[in-house]
């Protein structure tokens, strides 16, 4: 089993310091961050823009959440009102982090870190912090499975220390200033879709 490598932690620290952020947690995908996010908070009904891409809507209806659509213009980063949870999958900059919020990034490969796949969240509420960390590693605690007794039901979404060990090298080569990457133009009317209904 995969304890937290080093590299991983590393890769959080490098992350959430650059954005200004005390915690960061990596996950498999911004995906598997907006769902625990989601989850942590147990939404009820979010409203986000009809402009967005699908996995934002399946995130909060696999976290037991409904959704109402908005016009709204945006670029980079959004938030999914009325939770302090920001899809910042096409944002990345220094000191982006807003305190009191759970920022969700991407680092696939068409992102500003193109690790391939990856996300974390970013936060500064230690007790959410580790409650991610049970939750995207089977519920299981760092420490060898031999010595931990599971008492939450987790998932497998953590992140693989290749890819963390590419984040690394990717982020020092990384631009001074970082334009977003994406905005609500990019995106299709998923108000219009009925299985986002």
């Amino acid at each position: 089993m995969y304890e937290t490598n080093n590299v991983i932690r590393q890769f959080e620290k490098t992350i959430a310091k650059h954005c200004g952020a005390p915690y960061g947690i990596a996950v498999e995908s911004c995906s598997a961050a907006l769902f625990l996010s989601c989850l942590y908070h147990k939404v009820k009904q979010v409203i986000i823009p009809k402009l967005t891409y699908f996995s934002v809507p399946f995130s909060i209806i696999h976290a037991g959440g409904t959704i109402k659509y908005i016009d709204m213009e945006w670029s980079g980063a959004y938030q999914l009102i009325p939770y302090p949870i920001i899809d910042s999958a096409v944002r990345f900059r220094k000191n982006m982090y807003d305190p009191g919020t759970f920022c969700c990034l991407s680092f696939h490969y068409s992102k500003h870190i193109p690790i391939g796949r990856g996300g974390m969240i970013l936060t500064d509420d230690k007790k959410a912090a580790r409650w991610f960390r049970l939750m995207r590693q089977d519920g299981r605690r760092e420490i060898p499975k031999e010595k931990d007794h599971v008492t939450m039901a987790g998932w497998n979404m953590y992140m693989i220390p290749e890819q963390a060990s590419r984040g690394l090298s990717l982020f020092s080569n990384l631009p001074e200033i970082n334009h977003d990457c994406g905005s609500w133009l990019a995106y299709p009317d998923l108000s219009k879709q009925e299985i986002f209904k």
